[in-house]
């Protein structure tokens, strides 16, 4: 069994770059930062910044053109691919991306304020239906991988090594 799964949380480095193929499907590109925050064996704080290249595809693509800009904050999941090629003088060049298969988009920023996602239905204003369309939002509140306490009942018992399949 192989696996190539790639999640990041980032911020976008640069404004999406929407494009069509000459069959009209529509691939956008864009730029994403992650950090990385450590202590070292001294016990000083470092941080590292690592950018990675994001690649998305069909109605997906056209979506992130239309409401992500540079610094919008985004929770990518796809996978990884290195593409080669032979540039004018004849080098060899590689370039390695993330082809989004799901992009979840952070709070939006409208005159430099964050707006929270509706957390009801209720919420909800007659505006922000006529607009809306089902889009992916990654709530600054969210912590992957984490367990509410609703999330499983009290009868869940602890899984042990033996009980995995592999």
């Amino acid at each position: 069994m192989f696996l190539n799964k790639v999640l990041l949380i980032g911020n976008l480095t640069r404004d999406v770059t929407l494009r069509n193929t000459p069959s009209g499907q529509s691939v956008a590109d864009f730029g994403l930062a992650t950090n990385r925050t450590w202590v070292n064996g001294r016990g000083e704080k470092k941080q590292e910044a690592e950018f990675h290249n994001i690649v998305v595809w069909g109605k997906m693509a056209d979506l992130c053109s239309r409401y992500l800009s540079k610094g919008s904050l985004v929770f990518v999941e796809g996978r990884i691919r290195t593409r080669s090629w032979v540039d004018q003088n004849g080098n060899k060049r590689y370039r390695t991306e993330i082809i989004a298969e799901n992009v979840r988009f952070g709070p939006r920023r409208d005159q430099g304020d964050f707006l929270k996602p509706p957390s009801s239905v209720d919420e909800i204003s007659e505006d922000q239906i006529e607009t809306s369309e089902d889009l992916p939002i990654l709530e600054e509140d969210n912590s992957f991988g984490e367990k509410s306490n609703n999330d499983f009942s009290s009868e869940d018992e602890d899984i042990t090594p033996d009980e995995i399949p592999f």
